[in-house]
C-alpha cells in the first residue's frame, strides 16, 4: 500500500467518523446542487452531499430568473468553506420535467456526476429537481447548448477574471483561508471583453475552468454575479489525496476538462482565455497542437511584474506564449480585459 492510500484511506476513516458523530448531534445529510450543462442530447447534473445542522439557513437562494445564487449570503473567512463533512454512497434522484426519473450515487468524496441521455430539455437554462432518501429536495441548474452552436468560452478564474495572486503557497493559503469571501477583487476589463464576444455570438456557452477547489463554489458564483461577467458552468476539483498522489494534479485536472468539452461539444470551436501566472499558455498550446480544429483562438492576460513576483517569486513569466500560430490558431495578450478587447476587436477569432 502506498503512502498516498494509506493517507486517502485515514481521509475516508476520519470522515466516516464525522458522519457518525454529526449525525449523532442531529445533523443531516444537504444536497448541494452546483451548475450542470449539457447539450441536446446529454446532461450533466452534478453536486455533492455533505452533512449540515438542520438550524443553518439554506446557503443559496435564487433571483426571479432562477439563475444566480445571491441573497442568503454572509461574507465569512475563506477556512470555513475547507471544514466540511462529506457523505459517502449516498443516493440522490434526479428528477426531469419530461417525467423522469434517475438515480445516482456518491463518491467518497460525496459528489455525484450524473450523465443523463434524452432529457428533453431546449437550448437555454433550466431547473432540475434533485431528491435526497430523506425527502430533502433542492433545484439544480443546467444549461443546454445547442447542437447548432458553433462558439464557446472557457476562462481561467485565478489572476483571469480574479486577483488572486496564486499559486504561491503563502498567498494562495493567504487569499482562500484568511481573507473574506467578498473582498476578491476582479481584473479590469474582463467583463467588458466577454460583453463583446457574446455579443457576437450571443448563445456562446461560457465554462469557468479552474483549479480551485468546489468548496469555493458559492464564493465564486457570487463574484461572478457580483461584477457581471457571463453566466456559466464551474469547472473545480477537489483537493484530496488521489489513487497516484496527494494532490491532484491542477495542469491535469485542466487537461482532462478541456478534452471533455470537446468531446461533448464536437460542433463547437472554443475561445480559451487564461493568464500566464500559471501553465494556461503551455496548457492551451498543447491542446491547440492536438485539436486545432476545436479551438477558434488564445486570450492571455499577462501579470504585471509585482504580481509574477507575488505568484511565483520572479519579476517574467515562467511560461513561454501560447504556440497557437503553427497551427493557424489566433492568439492575443494583453495586461488586462481592456487591451485583450481592443486587440479582439481590431481581429476577431471567429
Amino acid at each position: 500500500m502506498g503512502f498516498s492510500d494509506i493517507v486517502r484511506y485515514a481521509e475516508n476513516t476520519i470522515n466516516r467518523f464525522g458522519v457518525r458523530r454529526s449525525t449523532k448531534k442531529g445533523w443531516r445529510p444537504h444536497l448541494f446542487p452546483y451548475r450542470g450543462y449539457g447539450t441536446d442530447n446529454r446532461v450533466h447534473v452534478i453536486g455533492r452531499v455533505l452533512m449540515q445542522d438542520p438550524n443553518m439557513e439554506g446557503p443559496r437562494s435564487r433571483d426571479k430568473s432562477g439563475r444566480v445564487e445571491k441573497a442568503t449570503y454572509e461574507a465569512k473567512r475563506g477556512y470555513r468553506q475547507f471544514f466540511t463533512i462529506q457523505v459517502a454512497d449516498y443516493p440522490a434522484e434526479v428528477r426531469l420535467p419530461n417525467g423522469t426519473a434517475h438515480t445516482t450515487y456518491t463518491n467518497d468524496n460525496g459528489y455525484f456526476d450524473l450523465s443523463i441521455e434524452d432529457h428533453g430539455l431546449k437550448p437555454g437554462w433550466h431547473e432540475v429537481k434533485v431528491a435526497s432518501e430523506d425527502g430533502g429536495l433542492v433545484h439544480a441548474q443546467v444549461l443546454i447548448t445547442s447542437s447548432e452552436q458553433t462558439v464557446g468560452i472557457v476562462s481561467d478564474i485565478d489572476d483571469t477574471i480574479m486577483v488572486t495572486n496564486l499559486p504561491r503557497a503563502l498567498h494562495a493559503a493567504y487569499n482562500s483561508w484568511v481573507k473574506k469571501t467578498d473582498a476578491r477583487q476582479p481584473v479590469e476589463g474582463m467583463r467588458e471583453f466577454y460583453e463583446t464576444i457574446l455579443r457576437e455570438h450571443p448563445h456562446a456557452p461560457v465554462f469557468y475552468l479552474s483549479t480551485g477547489a468546489w468548496n469555493t463554489y458559492d464564493t465564486l458564483i457570487r463574484f461572478i454575479h457580483q461584477h457581471q461577467l457571463p453566466e456559466g458552468p464551474l469547472l473545480l476539483t477537489d483537493w484530496g489525496p488521489t489513487p497516484t498522489g496527494l494532490f491532484r494534479s491542477g495542469t491535469e485536472h485542466k487537461k482532462v476538462q478541456l478534452r471533455n468539452l470537446i468531446i461533448d461539444y464536437p460542433n463547437i470551436n472554443w475561445i480559451l482565455v487564461g493568464d500566464n501566472g500559471q501553465h494556461d499558455p503551455l496548457t492551451y498550446g498543447n491542446l491547440v497542437a492536438e485539436h486545432p480544429e476545436a479551438v477558434a483562438g488564445v486570450a492571455i492576460r499577462e501579470l504585471t511584474p509585482s504580481e509574477h513576483v507575488l505568484a511565483h517569486g520572479t519579476a517574467v513569466s515562467l511560461t513561454a506564449p501560447a504556440r497557437t500560430s503553427d497551427q493557424g490558431v489566433p492568439s492575443i495578450s494583453a495586461p488586462d480585459g481592456f487591451g485583450l478587447k481592443e486587440k479582439y476587436e481590431a481581429n476577431p477569432f471567429v
